[in-house]
């Protein structure tokens, strides 16, 4: 196995891990970042993005994450492939971090951006229009089907917010809903079910999504009867929940009970010295690209002002 140390190592490359290997490259931190499973992050899978400030046209999700990786770059970062599958925080003065099984890096600081997946349906038509119709964000895309008819799949408070937030923009929201009751919060069922451009399909659940080059539609089948309903539709979210990338981290760093990284509040330090946490990986709440660019400047930020102290304090 190979060995190396490094001041900085940034652990993903989507808006936060790339924010942070741009100030921590601009404070001569000399960071390394990986990027993970999926470069850029879930703005890959984003088409359009037009609720990003700096771009008054909107942007291609992935263009957009080309951008950022180009601007790191510009100014030194060392960017690099891989995957963390092992880390060792026992000794904070020696981060451990295994790479691909293969590489073992020292770190004086690790910033953790390895983000959140959005949980899918597992349909195959689901992954054929994920560019084209299907999202897991209303916010970051619901703006696209202004006075369309749109599916949205869940029940929870999430699945609420954003049938609500669909409401306002598109004719008609479907809520496709398994059972006969919701999850969500009493006031976030209250406020959906006074909406009146919001019908519910109870008891519910989705066989396929149809179209030819982008959604048309959604097969919608009734779990009690079995009978089917084909609706007329041109978008089709997906809100059933988000599960942080912490697997590694188990045991190792404190989490809530969803798993994502818990930090100290208003800053982006986690409870073990020199490791901080940015992005959707410590954000259940908002996950937006620029919460999470902003969290990925805090955490450089944070991992500069942690590595001059503990310098100062090693010169004394």
């Amino acid at each position: 196995m190979t060995k190396e140390n490094v001041k900085v190592l940034i652990l993903g490359s989507g808006p936060a891990g790339y924010t942070a290997a741009i100030y921590a490259s601009r404070a001569n931190l000399n960071p390394v970042l990986y990027s993970g499973p999926q470069m850029g992050g879930q703005l890959t899978i984003t088409n359009d993005v037009e609720n990003y400030p700096g771009y008054p046209k909107g942007i291609n999700g992935q263009q957009m994450m080309v951008d950022f990786q180009e601007q790191a770059a510009r100014f030194g970062a060392d960017l690099r492939s891989g995957i963390a599958t092992k880390v060792d925080f026992s000794n904070s003065n020696a981060l451990k971090v295994i790479i691909d099984e293969n590489h073992e890096i020292i770190a004086e600081s690790v910033i953790i951006a390895t983000g959140a997946s959005a949980k899918w349906l597992g349909l195959p038509s689901e992954q054929k229009f994920l560019y084209s119709g299907v999202s897991a964000c209303a916010v970051c895309d619901g703006f696209f089907y202004r006075s369309k008819d749109v599916v949205i799949v869940g029940a929870g408070d999430t699945a609420c917010e954003e049938a609500s937030y669909l409401a306002k923009l598109c004719n008609k929201v479907y809520m496709i809903v398994r059972r006969d009751e919701m999850r969500a919060s009493k006031i976030m069922q209250k406020r959906v079910l006074n909406t009146p451009n919001i019908e519910i399909l109870w008891n519910s659940e989705t066989d396929e999504i149809l179209g030819t080059d982008s959604v048309e539609g959604a097969r919608i089948r009734n779990i009690q009867t079995g009978a089917t309903r084909d609706l007329a539709i041109s978008g089709f979210f997906v809100a059933i929940g988000h599960k942080p990338n912490t697997d590694i981290f188990a045991g190792i760093l404190p989490m809530d009970e969803n798993g994502y990284l818990k930090v100290l509040a208003g800053t982006s330090k986690t409870e073990i010295e020199g490791v901080f946490a940015a992005g959707d990986v410590q954000d259940h709440v908002y996950r937006q690209a620029v919460t999470a660019a902003g969290s990925g400047c805090m955490a450089a930020l944070d991992a500069e002002r942690y590595l001059a102290a503990k310098e100062m304090v090693e010169q004394e």
